[in-house]
């Protein structure tokens, strides 16, 4: 697997990180949403140089101009629901890709710290011959991330695959590492070191579904 940590030098990714992370800024559900939508437009910006163009004539009213497009055609898949702006931030600037959308949630059958990972919707279009955007904002466990691949495998082919996280913990990394297609390649903004004993990220940003779209049951 090739990371590509974006997060690593400076710019105004900083500045939505340090938001989305703050408890006092991350109260607005709003600003929260957008900033996640914001650092996937980022993200995107940076995943887009590595991917394979094609010339095309562009006429204009005066002229024919040569330029680079993308070769292939995308899917963006993001995992319900705390994936939702990111991929908003993502097809804000892959505007003609298709769309997927899986679900993963955890559930602890003995109400303790031990959890499993059950999906149980997918909706997507075929992948073959495609590039895959398999979009998660938190990679804490990665234990989400191998359920909804595997759960993809079964129904599509999967020919070229990237993985977008906004923040992901080395454990989560070094887990998805062993479950993943050696060319697969992550695009994170910031990578956390630790998590707790509950799986979460730490020092994280909390529940990312939760502080986008309210608290669930």
């Amino acid at each position: 697997m090739v990371i590509n940590h974006i997060g690593t030098n400076n710019s105004i990714l900083n500045k939505f990180i340090a938001e989305i992370r703050d408890e006092a800024i991350q109260k607005d559900s709003l600003r929260f949403r957008r900033n996640i939508e914001r650092i996937g437009e980022i993200l995107g910006y940076e995943f887009s140089k590595s991917i394979d163009y094609v010339n095309q004539a562009i006429k204009t009213p005066l002229g024919i101009k040569n330029i680079q497009i993308p070769a292939k055609k995308m899917v963006i898949c993001s995992i319900l629901r705390a994936g939702l702006p990111l991929h908003q931030g993502l097809l804000n600037y892959f505007d003609d890709a298709e769309n997927g959308f899986i679900s993963a949630y955890r559930h602890h059958p003995k109400k303790d710290k031990d959890f499993e990972i059950i999906v149980e919707y997918f909706a997507a279009p075929d992948m073959k011959e495609k590039t895959l955007i398999l979009a998660d904002p938190m990679l804490a466990t990665g234990q989400s991330l191998i359920a909804v691949y595997e759960a993809i495998k079964k129904t599509r082919t999967i020919d070229h695959l990237h993985i977008i996280s906004v923040i992901a913990s080395t454990e989560g990394i070094a887990t998805i590492k062993e479950s993943f297609p050696a060319n697969t390649k992550l695009w994170v903004a910031t990578i956390d070191d630790q998590l707790n004993d509950k799986g979460y990220i730490v020092p994280g940003l909390g529940d990312a579904g939760d502080l986008a779209f309210g608290t669930k049951l």
